[in-house]
């Protein structure tokens, strides 16, 4: 029997030069801190790419900034050769036509997304902080800093930045076919068969596994939601919004005390004691399988319902003793789906969403098994 998710309240319980100097240089020594590893398996628009906000409940209240602020220091200059530019103000101002709210692609908590244009005819998505937020400044930095050291065809890139007195944005690459929280849940959107839910499942793994596994030191994305997956014309997903994303530590545990994520999708330790490590996002996948698997919201918003975790929680444990699953599958794909897949699916996401830690499979493994080059069985062994 699998020790699956144990806590039934989990889902509900969270979730200018010199101006320019001062925070490229987060990015120092980013074109060599993504090397590949040795590893024992196979490598593996729009209206709401901010729509969901992000949770930011202090556990602990953190010291006051001191006048010396972290952001008042000019670090060194940034590196050569990262493939990243940097705009002025007035480009991205051409870009997206002033701003306009017709190119608006979302809003978050600490930003505006719109559609740009550059004059090479490239598209691009800027993001522009809102003013006089530290959090915006801790993102702006983090995004720099963590996002300029990846490179894989599922994470989203970061074209360059803009650092214009106050004013901080960020330039992505366009994805055209908008976010798989908008594929899922938007009314009047058309419905997504069961091939495809396990090719964005796929790209998404693969994505986070690099993260984990092939960049050193490794990387916590931290926010894995189906709000920060993109998907490209050919369905293709790509991982999004590192502003809250950390490096792993030496000893590959961080204890935070802001717990930091979106409401549904938080790890139960982590949101009971702030222990973060790259298992937390494993749980976060499991439970964006989960909304792949059913078509239901983590949580519904104004409504008493269980949480997503609460009410598949009975059928994945069936599920792993070698029960039926069928009951939660999204009754919109009507019984049309490949069985093989979809069990594939289900088991993925019961081995994310076990309660310890320890005992969710990596992300390499899961990625194996949706390939079908890694057997049920070794699944149920992981962790």
């Amino acid at each position: 029997m699998l020790p699956f998710l144990q806590e039934t309240s989990i889902g509900k319980s969270l979730g200018s030069s010199e101006d320019e100097a001062i925070l490229v240089g987060a990015i120092a020594g980013a074109a060599s801190c993504c090397r590949r590893k040795k590893r024992t398996h196979k490598n593996p628009n729009n209206g709401d790419y901010y729509k969901q906000k992000s949770s930011d409940i202090p556990l602990k209240m953190p010291p006051p900034p001191s006048s010396g602020s972290e952001f008042k220091q000019p670090p060194p200059p940034p590196p050569m050769g990262l493939g990243m530019s940097s705009f002025t103000y007035d480009d991205m101002a051409t870009a997206t036509h002033g701003f306009d709210r017709s190119l608006l692609l979302g809003e978050g908590g600490f930003g505006y997304v719109y559609k740009g244009v550059l004059p090479n005819g490239k598209e691009i998505s800027v993001k522009s902080l809102k003013p006089n937020s530290d959090q915006g400044e801790r993102e702006f930095q983090a995004e720099v800093d963590i996002i300029s050291r990846v490179h894989h065809p599922h994470l989203v890139s970061l074209v360059g930045y803009c650092v214009s007195g106050k004013k901080r944005l960020l330039v992505y690459e366009f994805i055209p076919n908008r976010t798989l929280e908008y594929h899922l849940h938007d009314k009047g959107r058309s419905v997504i068969d069961c091939s495809t839910r396990l090719k964005i499942a796929l790209g998404a793994a693969k994505g986070s596994a690099y993260l984990h596994e092939d960049c050193n030191p490794g990387i916590i994305h931290r926010d894995i939601k189906a709000a920060n997956i993109l998907i490209d014309s050919q369905y293709e997903a790509k991982v999004a919004d590192f502003g809250l994303a950390k490096l792993s530590s030496d000893d590959n545990t961080h204890v935070s005390t802001r717990i930091m994520g979106t409401f549904g999708y938080l790890a139960p330790e982590y949101a009971s004691t702030g222990k973060l490590t790259e298992k937390s996002d494993v749980f976060s996948y499991g439970v964006v399988l989960l909304e792949l698997i059913t078509g239901r919201r983590p949580v519904e918003p104004d409504s008493d319902e269980d949480s997503l975790i609460d009410w598949a929680g009975p059928t994945l444990m069936q599920a792993s003793e070698g029960g039926s699953y069928e009951e939660m599958v999204d009754p919109l794909l009507r019984g049309n789906y490949n069985r093989d897949e979809m069990h594939r699916m289900v088991a993925c996401a019961a081995a994310c969403l076990r309660h310890a830690a320890k005992k969710r499979p990596k992300m390499s493994q899961i990625v194996r098994v949706l390939q079908g080059e890694m057997s049920l069985d070794e699944l149920n062994e992981s962790g």
